[in-house]
């Protein structure tokens, strides 16, 4: 395929096709390499995207740093085993101003640097927002609730905000994750995990429980989604943009895990 050019004006004008409104409320993923060759690259992306929802509305995008989890649930497959207790003594405590983020992509990782955008507490999990609803959208990440009601998914899909997909696919759908929390299935347990952070001024390796997630099948879920429910593609460069409301996508995906997941 022949790789293409796309100017702010390009994103812009997709995204607005797409349906994406003064004053909404939007969980952005992203992937600047699929779209072709983004003129001024991940800084594009970001000021089309807060013009378009504009000072009434919220972007958010996910800003996980997994890296900093148990060696053991083998998120450093490139270390050898005997490394991982010197690891465990010795990753930097989560700082949500320093720590990078791990595979989020280049606009992820820019935008949780840019001026305005607050980031939540979670060490391994985290996502960043900026706009109207920024604070309240990060507050109060709880470690054990990463993807339940009162985390920050859960608090978009309480506001009736929408999600966004930039050249990427169901699998980095995010708020698919609440779905998980809500549903029922055989396969549905807890399990502890562990993360450098900060407590009474020092770094400490703290263990907590939280449900495990299992996201092998929000591929196919998205499939049959998009068979039966209203969902807004526009092709920008490369790429292509997927919108939809997050509140249709989790209910959906519920009943959908229910049915399906036998696991």
């Amino acid at each position: 395929m022949e790789r293409k050019i796309v100017l702010k004006q390009d994103i812009i004008d997709a995204l607005k096709k797409a349906g994406v409104q003064q004053g909404q409320n939007i969980m952005v993923h992203t992937s600047l390499s699929s779209l072709g060759f983004v003129c001024g690259g991940a800084q594009m992306v970001i000021e089309a995207l807060l013009e378009c929802v504009g000072e009434d509305g919220t972007i958010m995008m996910p800003t996980q740093s997994w890296k900093n989890l148990d060696p053991e649930t083998g998120v450093h497959w490139e270390e050898p085993q005997e490394w991982w207790q010197i690891i465990r003594d010795n990753w930097p405590a989560y700082d949500k101003d320093i720590t990078p983020t791990n595979t989020m992509g280049a606009v992820s990782e820019m935008f949780r640097k840019w001026p305005g955008t607050l980031r939540s507490d979670h060490p391994a999990r985290s996502v960043a927002a900026h706009g109207k609803n920024a604070e309240y959208l990060t507050k109060n990440h709880d470690l054990s609730n990463i993807f339940g009601e009162n985390s920050p998914i859960g608090k978009l899909y309480e506001m009736d905000g929408y999600v966004l997909l930039i050249g990427v696919g169901y699998d980095k759908n995010t708020s698919l994750h609440l779905a998980d929390v809500r549903a029922e299935y055989p396969g549905k347990h807890m399990v502890k995990e562990s993360s450098a952070v900060m407590q009474d001024g020092k770094r400490v390796w703290k263990t907590y429980e939280t449900l495990y997630v299992d996201g092998e099948d929000f591929e196919e879920i998205g499939q049959a989604f998009e068979s039966c429910n209203e969902v807004k593609k526009v092709p920008l460069g490369n790429g292509l943009l997927t919108f939809m409301k997050q509140r249709e996508l989790v209910d959906f995906a519920v009943k959908w895990i229910e049915e399906n997941r036998n696991r």
